[in-house]
């Protein structure tokens, strides 16, 4: 496909999840437009954190911030508002920090595992994620799942979403060409970076769209940017 008929769709990835990981992660970063960090919770640590902040500084990526629950946590499905509310404020404080102090800013959020996947069919969890994600920043895009739910939920509560496709294997870019030939793009598109054929499958997704962050091509759509 030529370069000029290309979709503009924000590719992202997962950083800072193992320590034993980081340099085939940090190998991923200039092939996307956008990163998620883990906060030192469900993933990741001090240290792990403060390497993936330091390798995105000069990289011009959008950084986002990986938030989930901790091994330890109750059943996600039951806990009260005040645990979620509690548990993702510790996280984005985290992250948010890291960030300040190499003077660059925390633009979205990414939920991982289970509170992925909740957010796919559980309005009541839905709500109570979302608003504790606003009372940090009500500004943030919140990455999930292609749902009716989550999209309604969004509605609701006037948060801005980025709806993704995992590219996990050659279907899901079959399926990504596909949705692109009929002007149905997903958001963003998500690669899982430590996965060994993680570069072979951004190369293919890369021959149909290119990298370009959410928030920029919000930008271009709302007519502010050609």
């Amino acid at each position: 496909m030529e370069e000029n008929k290309k979709k503009f769709i924000d590719f992202n990835i997962d950083l800072a999840q193992s320590s034993d990981n980081e340099d085939k992660s940090f190998e991923m970063i200039d092939n996307v437009s956008s990163v998620n960090i883990a906060c030192g919770l469900h993933s990741g640590n001090p240290i792990s954190m403060k390497h993936a902040v330091e390798h995105c500084k000069f990289k011009s990526k959008v950084l986002g911030a990986l938030i989930g629950f901790s091994d330890t946590s109750t059943n996600p499905s039951d806990m009260t508002e005040e645990e979620i509310e509690a548990i993702v404020l510790y996280q984005l404080g985290a992250i948010s920090a890291f960030a300040k102090a190499y003077s660059l800013n925390i633009e979205h959020v990414r939920p991982h595992g289970a509170m992925y996947e909740l957010l796919k069919d559980n309005k009541d969890f839905a709500l109570k994620l979302l608003n504790s994600i606003k009372k940090f920043n009500k500004w943030f895009i919140l990455y999930g799942p292609v749902s009716e739910i989550f999209k309604q939920t969004a509605k609701e509560l006037n948060m801005n979403i980025a709806q993704e496709l995992i590219i996990e294997n050659d279907a899901s870019v079959e399926k990504l060409k596909a949705l692109i030939a009929e002007n149905k793009c997903p958001d963003t598109l998500h690669f899982h970076c430590i996965s060994n054929d993680a570069k072979e499958l951004v190369e293919k997704a890369m021959e149909f769209a290119q990298a370009r962050p959410v928030n920029f091509n919000n930008v271009v759509s709302s007519g502010w940017v050609d």
